[in-house]
């Protein structure tokens, strides 16, 4: 009986649900999309993730740092383009070769972006386990360790490797992490600042001793963090921010009044942010050296 009464239903009622059928089929399809990292971006793009090519790097002793490489949409022959190293956090660590990519690289596969900034972008994965610099996160302050963490050491191995490989632009390879990332980036800029045009840390910290700052006082630097961040305290920024004024640095320093820990997304979201970071060059100003 109750299929006699659904197959005597007039037309009209079976016309009013098809475009609430069609609306669920269209929500379920996008969230499978957003499950499985395919969903479409500002500009159109369903599957940015594979713009990112996978790679493996052995570096001069046994560790092995897995990569992801975005490329320049179009590489034009005899031109040199800018490189972004970019540092992930404590929660992307492993070996999929896959969880960097959760943060903030979405921004630079955005097709709009590829065509206004053409660059190589580079993500390394930190292994289970490693930091970008061996130290304690919540700490309220630290004096960076004498050799560098073995995974920042691969990186810096990386970088060198890509520059004999790659039309890379020596005088505009750039640095930015987040979190553990942004640790990182003040650790090797630090160690390497010559290496580097300029460099965003977001939501770290670093060695606020000046003999430290005073090493990259001239490497361009836009410092990021969230003034309610509860997991590194923006005291952390603060004090890097004050420490290379104190030396003769001109960084740059925007804090979020209401974010937390995530003051990623606006940052790498900001087109203002990445047309400053793609302006700058090595070369206009000179960077004292490191160890």
């Amino acid at each position: 009986m109750s299929g006699d009464r659904k197959l005597n239903r007039r037309p009209g009622q079976a016309r009013c649900w098809l475009p609430l059928l069609v609306w669920a089929i269209g929500w379920g399809s996008g969230a499978l999309m957003e499950s499985l990292g395919m969903a479409q971006d500002k500009s159109g793009d369903q599957n940015w993730e594979a713009l990112y090519e996978q790679g493996e790097f052995r570096g001069s002793g046994d560790g092995l740092l897995r990569y992801r490489l975005l490329r320049p949409a179009a590489v034009a022959a005899g031109q040199r383009y800018p490189l972004v190293v970019f540092l992930h956090g404590a929660g992307e660590r492993g070996d999929d070769n896959r969880a960097q990519l959760v943060h903030g690289l979405r921004e630079f596969a955005r097709p709009d972006r590829r065509e206004k900034f053409p660059a190589f972008v580079i993500a390394p994965q930190c292994p289970r386990e490693q930091k970008w610099v061996d130290l304690a996160w919540d700490a309220p302050q630290h004096q960076q360790p004498e050799k560098p963490a073995p995974s920042l050491q691969l990186c810096r191995e990386l970088l060198d490797r890509l520059q004999t490989e790659l039309p890379i632009d020596a005088d505009r390879i750039y640095l930015t992490g987040l979190s553990m990332g942004g640790f990182g980036t003040f650790d090797a800029l630090t160690r390497w600042p010559d290496q580097f045009a300029a460099a965003i840390p977001v939501c770290g910290g670093g060695d606020p001793r000046p003999e430290q700052v005073a090493r990259f006082r001239d490497v361009p630097l836009w410092v990021f963090h969230g003034a309610q961040d509860n997991l590194v305290r923006p005291e952390r920024s603060r004090e890097m921010v004050a420490a290379l004024k104190a030396a003769g640095g001109t960084p740059r320093y925007t804090e979020y009044p209401e974010a937390g820990h995530d003051s990623w997304t606006a940052t790498y979201a900001d087109e203002a942010v990445l047309e400053w970071l793609f302006s700058q060059r090595r070369g206009a100003a000179k960077p004292h050296s490191g160890n």
